[in-house]
């Protein structure tokens, strides 16, 4: 005989999780929002800000104590560009949409999680589905996203220099890649094995 009993949670875990739930609406609501602007100043075309990272670009800067010039290495910087190529501003949109799809579905996944925990099921094949679709949206949407940014700041360095100064940055970081996909893979483990061991559990029963 098996048992299909639930365990309940305490005031607190209960709270916690209903403020996880209005956090993550409030951050969603706020990055729609913000991508939304950024997507209508792209549309523009002119004096758009675009943060741009360079590798080893040297810059003289008046910093010594009497004034002198003093050489510092440049790696991100924020530019105004007059005019973006279409090319930029099709990239710069495709970042922000790929943001905020980004966002909506990895909270989205993890507000049914809660939803499901709120109600006494921790440990479930929908839950570790659950899971996973968050993980693997997140590592591969937060990918695209800096994929896009990095040829919107290329264009807007090249749009800017003329092609003057080389700045072909992929500014992708393998290891906190890895080390997400590490992390996202053991609570992936995790769920799968929880929930074997519940349904084991509850065939004991």
């Amino acid at each position: 005989m098996t048992s299909t009993k639930q365990g309940t949670l305490s005031r607190g875990d209960a709270g916690a999780l209903i403020g996880f739930c209005i956090a993550g609406v409030a951050i969603a609501a706020y990055i729609t929002v913000f991508s939304i602007s950024r997507i209508i100043a792209l549309l523009s075309g002119t004096m758009v800000p675009v943060l741009v990272e360079f590798v080893d670009q040297p810059i003289e800067a008046p910093l010594g104590a009497n004034g002198e010039n003093i050489t510092l290495e440049l790696d991100r910087a924020s530019i105004t560009v007059p005019s973006l190529p279409p090319v930029a501003i099709g990239a710069g949109i495709l970042g922000q949409i790929a943001q905020i799809v980004t966002i909506v579905v990895v909270i989205g996944c993890l507000m049914l999680l809660a939803r499901s925990i709120l109600t006494g099921a921790v440990f479930s094949r929908r839950n570790t589905r659950l899971v996973m679709a968050a993980g693997i949206v997140g590592l591969v949407g937060f990918a695209a996203v800096q994929f896009f940014e990095n040829m919107l700041s290329n264009a807007a360095v090249a749009e800017v220099t003329d092609n003057a100064v080389d700045n072909a940055v992929i500014s992708i970081e393998p290891f906190t890649f890895v080390l997400a996909a590490f992390i996202i893979s053991v609570i992936g483990t995790a769920f799968v094995i929880g929930d074997r061991l519940q349904r084991e559990t509850e065939g004991l029963v």
